[in-house]
């Protein structure tokens, strides 16, 4: 029988965490950046602007790298469920394998039709129908991610069933979709999916206005995009807070570990209400050896109030408890990131609120070119800090109070929990770099090359030569300039 702490299940571990970590770089960035081509065809159609359209088919490239190394990645990590986690897969199935099923319906059948017809569309359907396709390839990705969070966030909270000869059976569906955890981590998660996308979108721009390639062009969807950032990342911060106290209530374990809370109450009976800005904790996982403490804030982070009772980790038993390290500093890192983009995106719109937010002010501003350059980055990091809090967080249990880790892990030697573990990392690796050397390739021959609109969709005739309706256009009966001389 396979026991906590040991090497078969640590290794399972490690590899889900590897298989999970290299598939979360893609699928937050496929989810937002949907919305964002929806947002850019719309002020295509609606102003007739060419630029607009310039800049989706440029972005669009992105995404199409982007989607297609997110579902090789996805495929490998439902092989690895039943490969790493057989008795848990098995267990969860009479839930797991309707929530699964529901997300393999909207990403492969609703969403892989309408990115068909987005991406090879261009020209061969009129331009209502082209920008319905692309709704519908943010609206299907949207779900997609929706019905995984429910499953993670069951895992979190496991609402609404009942464990019955080994299987956990659903008594409830409602509560166990939209359990506790879901209903602030969808919309964590979602909204962090459109935070990415977004400085993405304006961390190429700026590379381009540093460059000094189609600054013009880029300083156009640099606007807009600093302006939804400002919506976008306080509400990431208070929807952060949100999913917190759910935590705190749910798992308090949890919220021990990530606030490195050890004692409830100080040896004088009064209330620990401190959060470390820094802890180092023992190896005994018992306490800390050495923190720096603001006193009161955690009780007002937790409960909105100066003395608040957080329960800390002396409230529960040693074998219950996650380790503190990873949640601790990914928790912290992960907000830091959350309010220095906040800071980014007030920086930004002071330059469009002042005027200079133009290429020719920009490139004398270097420093914050390059500043939004790197913030590019930084939600990356953030996906994956919080993805760790969550899931070390969750420890020692695979599904919250019911099944522990070692009870789901499939039973198999180390050599063969190495054997798979390899061959995880070639295989995410070639992609990964596979991705990013397409992703270079597309930065650096930026707009050049993207057809005219025109060439693809005729302007109106007034109904002359042959021009007829089609989707929300004019467009000859052909749909495109014919390729072949008749006269050869």
């Amino acid at each position: 029988m396979l026991l906590e702490n040991t090497w078969p299940v640590l290794l399972s571990r490690l590899d889900f965490a590897w298989i999970t970590s290299l598939h979360i770089l893609y699928t937050p960035l496929t989810i937002g950046m949907a919305w964002i081509l929806f947002a850019l065809e719309v002020a295509w159609l609606r102003t007739g602007n060419e630029r607009w359209y310039r800049l989706e088919r440029f972005f669009e490239k992105i995404f199409i790298i982007n989607f297609g190394a997110g579902v090789a990645t996805g495929v490998t990590m439902e092989m690895a469920f039943g490969i790493l986690y057989g008795p848990f897969s098995q267990a969860v199935g009479p839930f797991f394998g309707n929530i699964l099923g529901f997300e393999t319906i909207t990403a492969f059948m609703y969403e892989a039709g309408f990115i068909g017809l987005m991406i090879f569309g261009w020209g061969k359907i009129g331009k209502g129908m082209h920008l319905f396709s692309t709704f519908n390839v943010g609206l299907s990705s949207t779900l997609s991610a929706f019905w995984i969070l429910v499953a993670n966030s069951w895992m979190q909270t496991p609402d609404g069933i009942f464990l019955k000869h080994g299987l956990f059976e659903v008594k409830n569906w409602w509560s166990a979709i939209f359990n506790e955890n879901c209903i602030w981590g969808f919309p964590h998660m979602w909204v962090a999916t459109i935070e990415l996308a977004l400085f993405v979108t304006v961390g190429a721009s700026a590379w381009f206005i540093l460059k000094n390639r189609n600054a013009d062009l880029f300083t156009r969807i640099l606007r807009p995009a600093l302006l939804a950032l400002l919506i976008i990342t306080p509400a990431q911060i208070w929807l952060g807070d949100g999913l917190g106290r759910t935590v705190a209530q749910t798992q308090p374990t949890s919220l021990a570990a990530m606030e490195g809370h050890y004692r409830t109450y100080l040896p004088d009976g009064k209330v620990d209400t401190g959060w470390h800005i820094i802890a180092f904790p023992n190896a005994q996982n018992t306490g800390n050896v050495f923190a720096i403490t603001i006193p009161h804030v955690l009780s007002m982070l937790e409960t909105h109030t100066m003395n608040g009772v957080v329960p800390g980790m002396d409230q529960f038993p040693a074998k219950d408890r996650p380790d503190v390290w990873v949640p601790f500093y990914s928790f912290r890192i992960m907000v830091t990131i959350g309010f220095f983009l906040f800071f980014v995106a007030l920086w930004g719109n002071w330059l469009r609120l002042t005027g200079k937010l133009n290429a020719t002010d920009l490139r004398k501003r270097p420093w914050f070119l390059r500043t939004v350059v790197f913030s590019a980055f930084l939600p990356y990091l953030a996906v994956w800090c919080g993805w760790w809090t969550r899931e070390v967080g969750r420890q020692p249990w695979l599904v919250n109070g019911l099944m522990r880790t070692y009870q789901g892990v499939s039973h198999m030697t180390v050599g063969q929990e190495v054997f798979w573990w390899v061959g995880y990392i070639i295989f995410e690796l070639t992609v990964w770099s596979g991705s990013w050397y397409f992703f270079s390739r597309v930065i650096a021959k930026g707009t050049d090359g993207i057809p005219h609109s025109d060439t693809l969709f005729h302007q109106d005739t007034g109904g002359k030569d042959g021009g007829e309706k089609a989707g929300g256009g004019l467009v000859k009966p052909t749909f495109a300039k014919p390729t072949l001389d008749k006269n050869v």
